[in-house]
């Protein structure tokens, strides 16, 4: 207990007043250094509360990209003679051409516009061989004609009977004129309505390229072009009727007896067919088709090549340049990648790669683009596994996508960055 002084001379209750006043204010400064103590501590833990619970910033820059993967370009083996051009079955362009696309004379492959527009107009079907044709006196002038003609001929008789597919197969295999002209009488009347028929049948179908002035292409007036006749064999495997006669070789027909088909790659490197064509205004010519697995896939390619020296050189630079376009054809694989697709960098430092944890593949060829697009949604906190975002890939008329998700966790920095990060956590 402190002990009061009374000064000389001081009343007593003066010096009690003085000591209680003291009294009072280190009470005053006891209570003020404690009620600050508490409101730094107060304010101290509602700061951590605030910044415990505040909600993070965004934590990384969302990616949205677009790329693309493009494959080797095909390196076709084209002759060093005439022009060539292949397509594929499905597929409206052209894949490879080379020399002239300008329309000239096609000798026999005529015969594959023929044998169309008579089952166009004289359908097959399905199960049967079509009606019975009764050859005559006239067929026979025919053959005759063609003999002085000096053209392709397969053996007819007066009272001869063939079915429509028969008739069709003496023309196509052996390349018979004579079967071609007397066709086109059959089915239509007369030549010259065969040839107003097959004209227009040919402009309705887009081949402006080609005219015909004859049913077998004997006249050098039969013309097209590499494209228009890519097309052609197209429609010429996809008629089941005649898919099947130009992947025939050979044939016992009534009255025109045993006939060979003239295309020698018939069953070998995957050909189907479709027609040989010579004339000295065409040269020697091929209108093929074949049909490859590649990479897994079934494919038809449908090509031709013109203008070739001899059929020597048919048989050797064909299959050469089949092997190369199917050598075009690429299976890329998409989805996985080793570098991921864009990163998450958060504020506080940590980073995560995008990343597909699905594979597919893209069936292409050649150069064909194959368009890559990246989109992620912004985060603030991401686990692997998580949905992120989705990498789609379009390429050849196919798609694959896949969705991403982050290669490590992007996690809560934690108490001690929020502290003192005040600034990037408060708007």
């Amino acid at each position: 207990m402190t002990a009061v002084h009374d000064s000389p001379g001081e009343p007593a209750d003066a010096a009690r007043e003085r000591s209680d006043a003291r009294r009072r204010r280190r009470l005053r400064r006891r209570r003020a250094i404690t009620f600050t103590m508490i409101g730094v501590l107060v304010a101290a833990a509602a700061y951590t509360a605030l910044t415990a619970i505040a909600p993070l910033p965004v934590s990384a820059e969302a990616a949205s990209a677009s790329t693309t993967i493009r494959p080797a370009a095909v390196q076709p083996a084209f002759p060093s003679w005439g022009s060539a051009a292949v397509g594929m079955v499905g597929q409206n362009d052209v894949l490879v051409k080379n020399g002239s696309m300008a329309s000239a004379p096609i000798a026999s492959m005529t015969k594959t516009i023929t044998a169309l527009v008579l089952l166009d107009k004289h359908p097959i079907a399905t199960g049967t061989e079509g009606p019975t044709i009764t050859f005559s006196d006239a067929d026979v002038d025919i053959l005759h004609q063609v003999w002085a003609e000096d053209g392709s001929w397969a053996p007819v008789q007066a009272g001869e009977q063939l079915t429509e597919k028969q008739a069709l197969t003496a023309m196509l295999l052996p390349s018979a004129n004579n079967y071609a002209i007397s066709l086109a009488n059959w089915g239509f009347g007369s030549v010259d309505a065969y040839l107003a028929y097959t004209n227009a049948w040919l402009a309705s179908h887009g081949f402006t390229g080609t005219h015909i002035t004859d049913p077998s292409g004997l006249d050098p007036g039969s013309v097209s072009t590499p494209i228009d006749l890519v097309g052609i064999g197209k429609l010429v495997v996809a008629n089941p009727v005649l898919a099947s006669i130009v992947d025939t070789p050979t044939a016992d027909l009534p009255g025109a007896g045993t006939v060979d088909n003239g295309n020698k790659l018939l069953g070998q490197d995957g050909v189907v067919g479709i027609k040989t064509g010579w004339t000295d205004q065409a040269g020697h010519c091929l209108l093929f088709a074949a049909s490859v697995t590649l990479h897994g896939h079934p494919v038809k390619l449908v090509g031709v090549v013109t203008g070739a020296p001899d059929y020597t050189n048919l048989w050797t630079d064909v299959p050469t340049l089949l092997k190369s376009v199917e050598a075009g054809f690429h299976e890329v694989t998409v989805g996985a990648s080793a570098t991921g697709y864009g990163t998450y960098r958060s504020v506080w430092g940590q980073s995560a790669t995008l990343k597909s944890e699905r594979s597919g593949g893209i069936f292409v060829f050649s150069d064909t683009p194959i368009r890559v697009t990246v989109r992620s949604a912004p985060v603030t906190l991401a686990s692997p596994g998580d949905d992120v975002g989705t990498v789609t890939f379009n390429g050849g008329g196919q798609t694959f996508s896949s969705p991403l998700t982050v290669s490590k966790a992007v996690e809560d920095p934690g108490l001690g960055w929020r502290l003192t990060h005040p600034q990037l956590l408060v708007p």
